[in-house]
């Protein structure tokens, strides 16, 4: 990657003993010019100690955040040392370094504030289960009209963000429902965001924090969340000649 833009790959953790050195490691290799840092969100199992063990760049928080709560502790590390560019990766081994360029490519090149690695444009790869599908697309139709911005992979956690995006997340950021409120959140306030083709792989170990039986009420209230968004997200001021996002 000939590019001297600052890039910071943020890992969020909690109880991925299983996956974060074998992530961590695909990350090395595969991006070696790259920054990382992974979050520990106060796991209760073995992750924290094998961090410090392989001499992996970590935040270890104090308290369990949630998903949201801990990213954005690592967008506020990411705008105090200045990077160009934060991309998310998640710590449980679905993400394929091999696209992080796939992903940033728009972002560099100014064409978007925000890339989001989609695994339904090529419709390659771990597809997810099929009620997952449908409520993703319940989801995205929903932030269409909420918005007018269709985004195909809204729960997505495999995205890239521009300095100027950076800054907004680490002043606000969703912290129950991250991803799809995230991406509201950049549409309503004029954000470019668009999307990437990426193939992505099943979890290599551990539970998903989304278990089928809690999907139906991860759906009712993420809706509600989104709804309540629409409303009460804090805007930006509007740069001249700017205009809503489109996808790429």
């Amino acid at each position: 990657m000939n590019n001297p833009a600052k890039i910071l790959v943020l890992i969020p953790c909690y109880n991925e003993e299983a996956n974060i050195i074998t992530t961590v490691d695909n990350l090395r290799r595969t991006c070696p010019g790259v920054d990382y840092l992974v979050i520990n969100d106060c796991s209760t199992d073995q992750s924290a100690t094998l961090l410090r063990q392989h001499g992996c760049a970590y935040l270890d928080l104090p308290v369990n955040l949630g998903i949201g709560g801990g990213m954005q502790c690592g967008y506020l590390y990411a705008r105090n040392h200045g990077y160009d560019v934060a991309v998310q990766m998640d710590g449980d081994g679905q993400h394929d370094p091999a696209y992080l360029e796939t992903v940033l490519e728009p972002v560099l090149a100014g064409q978007l504030d925000l890339c989001i690695g989609s695994r339904f444009i090529k419709k390659e790869g771990f597809q997810t289960s099929f009620m997952r599908r449908v409520g993703i697309r319940f989801l995205s139709g929903l932030i269409f009209l909420l918005c007018g911005h269709r985004v195909l992979d809204v729960t997505s956690g495999f995205r890239a963000a521009n300095a100027r995006l950076i800054h907004y997340f680490a002043d606000h950021y969703a912290i129950d429902y991250p991803e799809p409120e995230a991406t509201l959140a950049a549409c309503l306030n004029g954000f470019r965001v668009g999307e990437a083709p990426v193939i992505m792989k099943e979890r290599q170990g551990g539970v998903s924090s989304i278990s089928s039986f809690k999907s139906a009420y991860y759906m009712i209230k993420v809706s509600l969340s989104l709804i309540i968004d629409r409303l009460s997200i804090p805007r930006l001021p509007r740069r001249p000649g700017s205009k809503k996002g489109s996808a790429q």
